[in-house]
C-alpha cells in the first residue's frame, strides 16, 4: 500500500493527476470522432502549427498558451475554409498550413538565438502545472464536453452520413468548423501536459483502442476515456519511481493499452472464424 500511496502524499503529484485526468477525458471523446472522420493527421497538425503563435506571444510579452491557441484557431479555420471551397483536397491544405506554420515557427526560433525557452512547449511538463492552468484545463474539458453532449446527435450524423445530413437540412460545414474549434481547444490545452510531440497521440491512441472493443459511439467515448484516464495513472506511476518523462510515459502507457486490445481483437476475431 505504501507503494501505491506514496506518489500521490506530493502536491506536484496530485495536480499532474488531475490534470491528466481532465486533459485525458477531452482528448478520448473528442479523439473519437477525429478516429472517425480520419482526421488523424489534422490533429498532428494543429499540434505543430502553434508554434508560431508561442513564439510570438513570447516575442512581445504575451501570454504563451493564448498565443498558441490563435495559431491554433487560424489553422483550423485556414484548412477548412480551402477544404470546404474543394480547391484543394483536405489532406492537402493540412500539409500545407502544417509545413509552412511549423517553418515559420522555426524561423521566429531562430530570431530567439536560443530554444532553451521552449522546451517545455515542445516536450511538456504535466507535473509543472500550476493550480492557475488547472483550472484553465477544467474550462476547457468542461466546454469540450459540453459541445459533445449538446451537438451529439449532429456530430454523429455527419461522422457517420455527411450526404444524409444535408439532405435533412444540417449545416455539415458549419458542424465541421466547430469540430474544428474543439480540437484546437483541445490540442493548445494539452500543449503544458504532454507537448507540441506527443499530443496527436492522446487524440488518437485512447480513441483507436476503444474502436476495436466497440462500434456503439457512446461505449467508444466511455472506453477511451478509461483509457486515457488509466493511462495518465500508470505514467506518473512510471515517471515517479523510474525518474523519467512524465508525458513520454503517458503517451508508452496508452500505446502499451492499444497493443493490448488489439491482441484481444485479433484472438476474438480468430476465436469467432
Amino acid at each position: 500500500m505504501n507503494w501505491l500511496l506514496e506518489p500521490w502524499q506530493y502536491g506536484f503529484m496530485q495536480t499532474g493527476l488531475l490534470a491528466s485526468a481532465l486533459i485525458g477525458l477531452a482528448c478520448a471523446c473528442l479523439g473519437v470522432y477525429v478516429v472517425l472522420r480520419r482526421m488523424a493527421f489534422l490533429g498532428d497538425a494543429l499540434a505543430h502549427t502553434i508554434l508560431p503563435g508561442v513564439v510570438v506571444a513570447y516575442l512581445i510579452g504575451f501570454n504563451l498558451l493564448a498565443g498558441a491557441l490563435i495559431a491554433a484557431t487560424l489553422t483550423a479555420l485556414g484548412i477548412g475554409w480551402f477544404s470546404q471551397r474543394q480547391t484543394v483536397r483536405e489532406d492537402t491544405a493540412i500539409g500545407i498550413w502544417f509545413t509552412g506554420m511549423f517553418a515559420l515557427g522555426i524561423l521566429l526560433m531562430s530570431t530567439v538565438r536560443s530554444f532553451r525557452d521552449f522546451t517545455h512547449i515542445l516536450f511538456g511538463n504535466i507535473l509543472g502545472v500550476g493550480p492557475d492552468n488547472l483550472w484553465i484545463l477544467a474550462a476547457i474539458t468542461g466546454l469540450v464536453l459540453l459541445a459533445l453532449t449538446l451537438f451529439h446527435k449532429e456530430l454523429e450524423l455527419t461522422s457517420f452520413d455527411p450526404t444524409h445530413a444535408e439532405l435533412i437540412g444540417l449545416r455539415v460545414d458549419l458542424v465541421r468548423y466547430g469540430l474544428l474549434l474543439l480540437l484546437a481547444l483541445t490540442v493548445v490545452s494539452c500543449i503544458q501536459m504532454v507537448g507540441v510531440v506527443l499530443t496527436s497521440a492522446l487524440l488518437v491512441t485512447p480513441a483507436a483502442a476503444a474502436s476495436l472493443l466497440s462500434n456503439r459511439l457512446p461505449q467508444m467515448m466511455a472506453l477511451a476515456a478509461g483509457i486515457a484516464v488509466l493511462s495518465g495513472v500508470v505514467g506518473l506511476y512510471v515517471s515517479y519511481y523510474f525518474d523519467v518523462a512524465s508525458g513520454a510515459a503517458i503517451v508508452l502507457a496508452c500505446t502499451a493499452c492499444f497493443g493490448a486490445v488489439w491482441l484481444i481483437h485479433a484472438y476474438r476475431r480468430r476465436v469467432s472464424r
